[in-house]
């Protein structure tokens, strides 16, 4: 081996194989851009983005890790969501959930 580099397999590599999806509508009702991360919890996501809140409650952007998705305003666009795995707790964002999913409505 070189150092620096790269032995890569064969074939794609699926992110989160295996994992259910859903897909929903998104629009940027606001007039300025919003960008959501790849662990942000999508039902907190900012006010102005307009979707069906209670059905992305426990979901996030189904992207890779420490990337994004950028609304313009007026932008309209589906997005695919799974659901967060591990402990499902979660703290912070907008302070709607603070705890378990699974426990807190």
């Amino acid at each position: 081996m070189i150092p620096g580099e790269y032995q890569l397999k064969d074939g794609d590599i699926e992110l989160c194989e295996g994992r259910e999806r859903i897909t929903i509508e998104v629009a940027n009702t606001g007039d300025r851009p919003v960008q959501i991360g790849s662990h942000y919890h999508f039902a907190e996501a900012n006010p102005a983005l307009d979707f069906d809140r209670a059905k992305a409650r426990g979901y996030r952007l189904d992207v890779a890790a420490g990337t994004a998705i950028r609304f313009e305003p007026g932008q309209s666009r589906e997005v695919t969501l799974i659901p967060f795995a591990g402990s499902r707790e979660i703290y912070g964002f907008r302070a709607e959930v603070m705890g378990n999913l699974d426990s807190t409505k």
